[in-house]
């Protein structure tokens, strides 16, 4: 077969793009089929944690691939999985001691919901009217349609929204465009004590659940809360007997300077999802994580969770996720993520002098910049510029992979991106990244502000 046809069998991401050809990649960098490096300037969609062809990993996975590929989880327990459980024990927070494993985010996030839900049965019987699950606009937390359901990304939910039962929603922390038009502090921070105003409109007795993400990830890019943020949220649903459910698919894991994003703000949620960097997407896994008080009522109850996938808790994602927190203990990526973040952060400050970067946020080594077409009024580019394509283009032009969203400011218009590199990044490959990007930044400040719509 030609080159040329290779792949035609292929439904792609989008057939309106040709992209490039992956064929190997080592430590942060990867490489095309023409030879060309880049940097993995966002581990893939904050996956890659590690970087590239850490061998303690790929021997883990092989030696488990030659002793058992395959177990049904509903008929055997398997070693490597309850090793793995053992090591993310570890390090969650507080008394989320139980992992419950999945192949992915949304399979995390719609299986922490299932939880909640089937807890309140649990404990109150089958007749329990507690079902809802209120989110977050500019939220998100996976393309399943329960996921989506919940979650609060306009522009992902826009096509399947009829296919869904919906949930309730309230306003994000987004200070840099408020969306009651206060400023902190004198705020008082309404954006959390909005979740008390909607539970009581729902009414409490039909509130199963909260879900956000500690830091909001790739919809507004690194959206850091105020500091009494979470624990006035963890405080409401304490007050109501809600559960709480941290989405820490992204966050997870280290990516933000501590193991997991609630670790800043010492908030222990009843149940917590995560995936991406914890198995550092050497093989697709995830899980959920389940509080003491959360697995007693399931224990006392019928004992059993009425949830499942094929997948769940194989032998293979256990090797990968034991051999991946291992290898973040034993080399220190937790204190390198805080460290080399508070490098990172410091260097992206100057990229507010670069006339179409509004504001940069975010905590470690998941940072954000907001695209704007002024700064004075904050206004976003219309959709038609695709201002953050335009940057991502440029940046790729030199070498650097970012991770580019939008959509957050009405459901069309906005356009940010993010700077996650591998937890393992040296100080020098930090400076390397921010030269690149503020050159691709220069470059395509020049191009959005002079070509027509």
């Amino acid at each position: 077969m030609e080159a040329v046809d290779r792949g035609r069998n292929l439904f792609p991401r989008s057939f309106k793009e040709e992209l490039p050809l992956a064929v190997r990649a080592e430590g942060l960098y990867i490489y095309d089929e023409e030879g060309n490096r880049y940097i993995d300037g966002c581990s893939g969609a904050l996956i890659s944690s590690l970087g590239h062809g850490v061998r303690e990993v790929t021997d883990a996975i092989s030696e488990q691939l030659r002793t058992l590929s395959f177990a049904h989880p509903s008929r055997w327990r398997n070693r490597a999985i309850e090793e793995a459980a053992e090591e993310v024990a570890s390090v969650t927070p507080g008394d989320l001691n139980y992992v419950w494993f999945v192949s992915g985010g949304s399979e995390a996030t719609e299986s922490a919901v299932k939880m909640a839900r089937q807890y309140f049965i649990e404990k109150e019987g089958e007749g329990t009217s507690r079902h809802l699950v209120i989110g977050r606009w500019n939220s998100y937390h996976g393309s399943t349609l329960g996921s989506m359901a919940f979650g609060g990304n306009v522009p992902r939910r826009r096509f399947y929204s009829p296919m869904f039962k919906d949930h309730p929603k309230i306003q994000t922390h987004y200070c840099y465009r408020c969306p009651f038009g206060l400023d902190y502090p004198s705020c008082h921070v309404k954006c959390a004590r909005e979740l008390e105003n909607a539970i009581k409109i729902t009414g409490p007795q039909y509130v199963a659940a909260f879900i956000a993400e500690p830091v909001v990830g790739s919809t507004v890019g690194a959206l850091v809360p105020p500091d009494e943020y979470w624990p006035t949220i963890r405080d409401i649903c304490d007050k109501y007997g809600v559960l709480l459910i941290a989405d820490e698919v992204m966050t997870g894991f280290g990516r933000t300077g501590k193991v997991f994003g609630v670790d800043h703000w010492n908030v222990v949620p009843d149940i917590m999802a995560a995936a991406k960097a914890m198995a550092a997407g050497y093989v697709p896994t995830g899980g959920v994580f389940a509080s003491e008080k959360v697995v007693e009522v399931f224990r006392k109850g019928s004992g059993v969770f009425v949830h499942g996938h094929t997948y769940n808790g194989n032998p293979l994602s256990g090797a990968a996720t034991a051999a991946t927190l291992r290898y973040m203990k034993k080399n220190g990526l937790f204190e390198n993520a805080r460290m080399q973040g508070e490098i990172l952060g410091e260097a992206l400050e100057s990229l507010v002098e670069i006339p179409i970067v509004g504001e940069v946020r975010g905590k470690g080594l998941m940072r954000g910049v907001e695209i704007v077409s002024e700064k004075v009024s904050r206004n976003p580019f219309p959709r038609a510029k695709r201002a953050s394509a335009v940057v991502t283009a440029e940046c790729i032009r030199r070498g650097l992979v970012i991770y580019p969203s939008g959509g957050m400011v009405d459901g069309v218009d906005g356009d940010n991106f993010m700077i996650a590199p591998p937890l393992n990044v040296t100080s020098e490959q930090v400076g390397e990244i921010v030269a690149i990007l503020k050159e691709g930044l220069n470059a395509a400040s020049d191009i959005l502000l002079t070509a027509p719509v």
